[in-house]
């Protein structure tokens, strides 16, 4: 999948530098050759040692090293690589990169570089939601810098929220959707996730229960493909996977539009749980009990189809539209016939009921719906179902090539 490509990887000072161990097994597993280079912060957390023995590559850590630069050492580590890698990219390297300091060797070349750049960051929550750190980000993404995460969760310092470092795997994914390569490459796939919430006032919704998990995990294995992946997720337990454009919205219309904004694709995946109705005047205010034990009067709309929308659409429509089907019942059947309803090309069902536990758990067991037929999976990991649609899709694409 990285066959031949060499990556830079930049390691900064943080606690999530252990990660980047990992991150290089993983990238030199996918083919790719790492070269590491160790800011002073980073030797505080990871020894060179440790570094080397994992890229099986020399480790660079000092700007000022008579040998390397007596060759113009900087110079050439920033340009001979197809892509420079800073994980953990921490709130100090994100300051300097945005405002060009280069005092140490990871700034100079980062500012000496010709390549693309591609950054995880990595800090306490309160810094990457600090005002100067917004900053920095919005700068850098201007100049075209890509980003892996960060994501949301528990922190070595006790607090949880934005600013973890994006798990090993997920950064290799965007560094694969960095560089496009795959059968997938120049392709541009459109994927729906998670539920939507459609509000009574404002304080409750309803909802059909989604995590997102297979939706993202869908996102995620068309991304390490090569493919361009706009990810429109609902309100998710699970957060989106890295190196996808994601578009958040919270109804049921705002994902229409959004699907609709982000067309042309080649394919769309509808994995979304979207909400079937709305209530048709939601309260501004919250609805309050009265003591009666009478129940509010709610009035319900339908809420748009989105996957038949899709289907059905005489001009834009993406050659191949996926669509998925959760029931409890008539599985296979429910599904030839929701297929058939809708005018997707693909359904991909699965059996939802309590017992099976699929429902929120870490597996899934589909059958996948086409025109010749079904075609019943083996129950897997998520990521594993994720993986083998996308190769599908891929397959199915590259037919019409």
């Amino acid at each position: 999948m990285l066959a031949g490509k060499r990556i830079l990887l930049i390691i900064g000072g943080g606690v999530a530098a252990f990660k980047s161990l990992t991150l290089i097994r993983i990238l030199r597993e996918r083919g790719a050759s790492v070269v590491p280079v160790l800011t002073p912060a980073g030797q505080e957390f990871v020894t060179p040692l440790s570094v080397s023995a994992l890229s099986a590559e020399k480790v660079y850590t000092e700007l000022f090293d008579l040998t390397d630069e007596a060759e113009m050492g900087h110079i050439e580590l920033s340009r001979d690589a197809d892509l420079v890698v800073v994980a953990p990219a921490t709130a100090d390297l994100l300051a300097k990169m945005a405002q060009g300091l280069a005092n140490d060797l990871a700034s100079t070349i980062l500012m000496a570089t010709d390549k693309r750049v591609l950054v995880a960051p990595a800090m306490n929550v309160r810094m990457w939601e600090h005002p100067a750190t917004q900053r920095n980000v919005a700068t850098l993404r201007a100049d075209g810098v890509l980003f892996a995460g960060p994501t949301e969760g528990a922190m070595a310092c006790g607090e949880f929220g934005p600013g973890r470092m994006a798990e090993p795997d997920e950064i290799a994914n965007a560094v694969q959707s960095a560089l496009m390569d795959g059968p997938l490459k120049g392709r541009h796939v459109l994927v729906t996730s998670g539920p939507t919430h459609e509000p009574i006032d404002p304080v409750r919704y309803i909802a059909n229960r989604s995590s997102g998990a297979q939706g993202s995990a869908i996102a995620r294995a068309l991304a390490a493909l090569g493919a361009k992946v706009t990810f429109v997720t609902g309100p998710a337990e699970v957060p989106p996977p890295a190196g996808v454009h994601v578009v958040r919205v919270e109804t049921a219309r705002e994902m229409l539009a959004a699907v609709e904004a982000a067309l042309p694709a080649d394919a769309a995946v509808f994995a979304a749980a979207v909400a079937d109705w709305r209530v048709a005047s939601a309260s501004g205010s919250k609805i309050k009990k009265d003591g009666s034990g009478a129940l509010p009067a709610l009035d319900f709309a339908e809420n748009p189809d989105i996957l038949a929308t899709v289907s059905q659409m005489k001009q834009g429509r993406p050659g191949l539209v996926v669509g998925f089907a959760a029931e409890t019942d008539d599985v296979i059947a429910n599904a030839i016939a929701k297929r058939a309803r809708k005018g997707c090309d693909w359904i991909v069902a699965n059996d939802v009921s309590p017992e099976t536990g699929i429902m929120g758990g870490a597996e899934n067991a589909v059958h996948l719906i086409r025109a010749d037929g079904a075609e019943d999976w083996p129950r897997m990991g998520k990521a594993e179902v994720a993986a083998k649609l996308a190769a599908r899709i891929a397959g199915a694409l590259g037919d019409e090539a």
